[in-house]
């Protein structure tokens, strides 16, 4: 702490000491016309190569901006386009993966069920492969968890099954086919006046 006390101190002592010799103005040197009129013109003279230069400097500024933004409008550009064909390659995939999956779904009754409650993306790995056996293995527990989404067993397709009671021929009301019982049904209702 004792040696910086010291450097503090002679620090101080000169500022005082010119500050005092302003203030008398006893030791400052005369005015020289001459050499003050000498150094404006030097400072002049630097002054004016300075102007020069920053006028020959400032188009090729203004040329740097340009090529700076355009450059820029071109990485956004090709940002742009980046980002379409990512998205675009996504849809690929989720397309190939859907296909797999309804491909590999023959045990559901309708396979776009399974699409659509499995995450499509996770059987995708980095390089872009279909891990067909994860899609078994989901599809498998998606049968174990709704197991009616599956299938009937049946070999053919579902028809129904026909039922006697219904229509004219299970209540006894058969309509004849004949033309003339037909015609004569007719003419006995319109004697009766119905």
């Amino acid at each position: 702490m004792p040696e910086n006390e010291e450097t503090e101190q002679p620090v101080e002592e000169p500022q005082e000491t010119e500050a005092a010799p302003e203030a008398d103005g006893s030791e400052e040197e005369p005015f020289d016309r001459k050499r003050a009129e000498a150094a404006l013109r030097k400072k002049n003279s630097e002054a004016e190569n300075l102007r020069k230069r920053l006028k020959e400097l400032e188009p090729l500024a203004a040329k740097a901006k340009e090529l700076e933004d355009a450059q820029k409008t071109e990485t956004e550009r090709l940002n742009e386009q980046l980002a379409a064909q990512r998205e675009r390659a996504e849809k690929a995939v989720r397309a190939a993966v859907a296909s797999k999956v309804e491909a590999l779904a023959r045990d559901f009754a309708d396979p776009e069920d399974a699409v659509g409650s499995l995450d499509l993306a996770s059987f995708v790995d980095e390089d872009g492969a279909i891990d067909t056996a994860a899609i078994k293995d989901a599809l498998a527990d998606l049968l174990k968890r709704k197991p009616h989404w599956a299938r009937p067993d049946e070999g053919g397709p579902r028809r129904p099954a026909p039922d006697r009671t219904q229509g004219s021929s299970g209540n006894g009301n058969r309509s004849p086919s004949d033309p003339a019982q037909v015609f004569a049904g007719l003419m006995e209702q319109a004697l009766k006046g119905r």
